[in-house]
């Protein structure tokens, strides 16, 4: 299938179809069925903005795996600091302007890679994703998301592909769980996590306390999604009643946008939520026998007990390896 859209930024920009193809030829390359070097003789930028551990390393692997070339960036450490915002006038510590940043690097590489998370300081700007937008508007080489304000498809689609490895690809009743954490963190991993879980058809319950909620467009994309691929979608503010007869349990925290830029009042928010909100063996055992899910890094004790992530039921290694395998599929997808 020839892919229309040539920018990975979120799944929603691509049809079940071609989601689900994109899984078929990531399981291909994880059992060695696929081998060509779709990325031979090419090269592929890698701009990071914030740091990584699987995201980094899983594609440096796999554009080599695909027989390319890396190219390692870091705005403000290994290259200039980048201003994204049209007509800015760059008196201040910004160098240099990402129109030019993108217009020499596409004369090098043939696909470029964008790690951009969000500062957490003004969401009516971060929920538009302005960087990642940014990449996108100046770039005529594809541009793929590696996580940004507001979206983490590559994360997603792992999820996806290992949700079906572990437990076939029938729909599936799926918990997407907030967890207590010390600081407040993006939404990213979660809203694609769900936005995902939808467009594959699954039973998605979200549960978090109240003050916790995703945004408004992204739930209402979620709902059309649901309905569109014959799941459901469900919203749930007690902890214990979310983990009932659950086959697939996701943790992540996630900051209030009620608290946006007010660090301090989220932590003084979410405090009282650190004793129950954390993934235990108690309510695990409320599940179907559900496998455990989460992006990585995670603090154990925190989001969840040694017990539930050193478990049998625990996935988040093999999550962490489908990454590679999923973006080699994405690379070999949509760089021509």
């Amino acid at each position: 299938m020839l892919f229309m859209v040539n920018n990975f930024l979120k799944t929603n920009e691509f049809t079940r179809s071609e989601l689900e193809e994109l899984i078929e030829t990531a399981e291909g390359f994880k059992h060695g069925e696929i081998s060509k070097k779709f990325l031979e003789g090419k090269s592929i930028a890698l701009v990071f903005f914030n740091p990584s551990l699987r995201t980094r390393a899983s594609m440096q692997v796999g554009i080599y795996e695909l027989g390319g070339n890396a190219v390692i960036l870091e705005p403000g450490g290994t290259s200039w600091t980048l201003e994204h915002r049209e007509n800015a006038v760059m008196d201040s510590d910004k160098t240099e302007h990402l129109k030019e940043f993108v217009g020499v690097l596409e004369r090098y590489v043939s696909a470029i890679g964008v790690r951009t998370f969000a500062n957490l300081q003004d969401w009516d700007l971060e929920r538009t994703d302005p960087v990642l937008a940014a990449f996108a508007k100046y770039a005529s080489k594809p541009v793929i998301n590696l996580e940004s304000a507001m979206h983490h498809p590559c994360q997603a689609m792992a999820d996806m592909m290992t949700i079906r490895e572990k437990l076939g690809s029938s729909k599936k009743k799926v918990l997407l769980t907030w967890a207590f954490h010390p600081k407040p963190l993006p939404m990213a991993v979660p809203n694609s996590f769900a936005l995902a879980a939808a467009q594959f058809g699954h039973d998605l319950r979200i549960a978090h306390p109240k003050g916790f909620e995703l945004d408004e467009d992204l739930m209402s994309e979620i709902e059309d999604q649901t309905k569109e691929n014959g799941g459901s979608l469900e919203i749930v503010n007690d902890v214990d009643e979310a983990f009932e007869n659950v086959e697939v349990v996701y943790a992540k925290s996630w900051g209030s946008k009620n608290f946006y830029g007010e660090a301090e009042k989220d932590l003084q928010f979410r405090a009282q939520f650190r004793k129950d909100w954390i993934v235990d063996e108690a309510k695990m055992a409320r599940s179907k026998d559900a496998i455990f899910m989460h992006c990585l890094p995670v603090r154990r004790n925190v989001i969840v007990t040694d017990g539930v992530i050193d478990s049998a039921n625990s996935v988040v290694l093999d999550e962490a390896e489908n990454r590679l395998h999923v973006q080699k599929a994405i690379m070999a997808k949509i760089i021509k």
